[in-house]
């Protein structure tokens, strides 16, 4: 199969814009109630859409009064959370474009997507993202205001806003939002890039209005009035925010936390009706879980049961499960199973996971307690998910068929193409890369997959060098490895970590360096510039580490590097790691040390 496409169910007016959601929920649902947000005693308290829609246009009108005009870009720099969504739908029915900024950015990144977008106005959360843009303000020449949402010194940025657009008639605000059009720019989301520099890409109101109904229609059972969310991914991610603004469309009621560290109390508190999530999370509720019971002497138990789902899930697929597996699945059922689906607020009907493969063994695993995990696929390029699983249509280990109007081709190396509405316009301010990745109306995903029969798409590598992350981040080696090659005892590195928990690196010590650090710690000449005898030496991991702890200053804490390893050669030419021009071969150098970097992994699994 080398193409497989989906007719469209959904359409998207010309005079259409994503922020109308609010204010025809406003007019037409005043009383629905589409957020639950969490006050400083800890209880959640609604939102309805009419109140909603009111502070959205009294935020709109402080952007208007501090000068935001049509089509400018406004940043927004936070954590999840009821402000951040609420800043955003102000931003676009003041007529401007949303530039979200990962909360965790270093300020060399937030220097560069302001200056690049031309960002007019910042919204931050906190003191800390404040001093970040203060560092590089000096860079910011078109940067004219800042405001704060957590502050002490006098009011936040939501009230400063509000008092700011006192002014400002409501219909001047439903005016600009009126005047926004379907093919305009809507967000600037920026993705990493093998270079190091992110790219902003363009997605109008049309792709994005096209996304998330399209959404809502594979989605029936999920995203449905009076049904809920909890949002606790980065909203800067563009998976975040489809879901945000398809709950929108369909007055699902959307909490937001943002701190994981309290993701289960949260659920059992709030206790959602879909789960939106990456693989990380799952992992961690699975290896939670399994450690728990074998910490209570009920591992045995646990691990029967996990067997057991794991089977009556594949049985599904195959047939479906005899009456022994019935049999054993209903016990497991009320002894394991049903604790785990409480676990997560007891009235999950099904979860999302997209950004990194969640693997055949857990999306077994959860289908057969009863929490069904759909995989997805999508880039920042194509709005979020562009191929999903759903519930009527499942197949655990690919991710799923292209979503109504969109279309995947495999080209004659394996890449994945993609087009359909949701499909990004180009990059910003760069037209070659705009004209690489985009060719008649096909964009290159940079993606290996297969497409079968029955038009499930399946990953099978990345043409790319980008690393993503098990928790869904993306990272761009090149930053972290040529801020490393800089320190002078290191030889050639090597940034890993694609589908892992955490960053990590390979080093090698440079043969020409090496000697003479030998001589000045007091080290045994040893071999030559072979390292093979100071891998563990705690001198030279310590010089190692501070290379580490400078490389990652540039970059946000997600993609820092947490573990790296010493080994004993250097790469070459002669061993076929390095290309004649002196560029490491990632593939042949991941093959070469995949025990060292399997041992990486276990040891830091070990120590936690």
């Amino acid at each position: 199969m080398r193409e497989y496409s989906v007719p469209a169910v959904v359409s998207v007016g010309d005079q259409e814009n994503l922020a109308d959601a609010v204010f025809v929920n406003a007019a037409e649902h005043p009383d629905a109630v589409v957020y639950r947000r969490r006050d400083a005693a800890g209880r959640w308290n609604d939102v309805s859409a009419s109140a909603f829609a009111a502070e959205v246009t009294r935020v709109a009108a402080g952007l208007v009064a501090s000068g935001v005009q049509a089509g400018d870009r406004v940043a927004v720099l936070s954590r999840t959370r009821y402000e951040w969504s609420l800043v955003d739908y102000a931003i676009l029915a003041a007529g401007a474009v949303t530039v979200p900024i990962y909360e965790t950015s270093s300020p060399d990144q937030i220097a560069w997507i302001v200056s690049d977008s031309g960002a007019v106005g910042i919204v931050v959360e906190t003191d800390e993202h404040a001093k970040s843009v203060e560092k590089v303000r000096a860079e910011l020449t078109g940067l004219r205001t800042i405001f704060q949402i957590d502050t002490d010194a006098g009011p936040g940025a939501v009230e400063q806003l509000t008092a700011l657009g006192s002014d400002v008639p409501d219909a001047d605000v439903d005016a600009r939002r009126q005047a926004v059009r379907s093919d305009d720019l809507c967000t600037l989301i920026y993705t990493s890039g093998t270079t190091g520099r992110p790219k902003g890409c363009e997605l109008t109101h049309r792709n994005m209005i096209a996304e998330v109904r399209t959404i809502n229609s594979v989605f029936p059972e999920l995203l449905t009035e009076g049904g809920s969310v909890l949002l606790f991914l980065p909203l800067a991610h563009v998976f975040g925010k489809a879901i945000q603004c398809g709950a929108m469309n369909t007055r699902t009621i959307v909490g937001h936390t943002p701190d994981v560290k309290n993701l289960l109390s949260d659920l059992g508190e709030f206790k959602p009706s879909f789960l939106l999530a990456v693989p990380r999370v799952f992992e961690k509720v699975y290896n939670g879980a399994r450690l728990k019971a074998h910490n209570e002497g009920k591992g045995k138990i646990f691990d029967a049961a996990a067997d057991t789902a794991i089977a009556y899930s594949r049985a599904l697929d195959e047939g479906g499960p005899g009456l022994l597996l019935k049999a054993r699945h209903a016990l497991f059922d009320k002894l394991v199973y049903g604790k785990l689906r409480a676990a997560t607020g007891g009235n999950v009907n099904a979860a999302v996971s997209g950004s990194a493969p969640l693997g055949d063994r857990l999306g077994h695993f959860f289908r057969g307690i009863g929490l069904p995990v759909l995989e997805g696929y999508g880039l920042t390029e194509t709005s979020a998910g562009i191929t999903i699983n759903t519930l009527a249509h499942q197949k655990i280990g690919t991710v799923g068929k292209p979503v109504p109007g969109c279309a995947v081709r495999i080209a004659e190396d394996g890449e994945i193409m993609l087009s359909g509405d949701i499909v990004f316009r180009g990059y910003w301010n760069n037209a070659s890369a705009s004209s690489e990745a985009i060719e008649d109306g096909w964009f290159h995903s940079g993606d290996i997959g297969e497409l079968d029969d029955a038009g499930f798409l399946k990953i099978t590598g990345r043409k790319k060098e980008l690393i993503v992350t098990a928790g869904g981040k993306n990272v761009a080696p090149a930053v972290l490895e040529d801020r490393l090659r800089a320190h002078p005892l290191v030889g050639q590195c090597l940034v890993v970590g694609d589908q892992k928990p955490f960053i990590a690196a390979l080093v090698t010590i440079d043969p020409e360096a090496l000697p003479g650090w030998r001589e000045r710690n007091g080290k045994p000449a040893g071999d030559g510039a072979d390292a093979g005898d100071l891998v563990d030496d705690p001198e030279l991991r310590g010089e190692i580490a501070a290379a580490v702890e400078e490389a990652n200053q540039a970059v946000s804490r997600a993609e820092q590097i947490r573990k790296f390893r010493i080994l004993p050669h250097d790469f070459s030419e002669a061993s076929g790691e390095m290309t004649p021009t002196l560029k490491v071969k990632r593939n042949v150098v991941v093959q070469n040390y995949a025990a060292d970097i399997e041992a990486v992994y276990e040891t830091a699994s070990q120590k936690s």
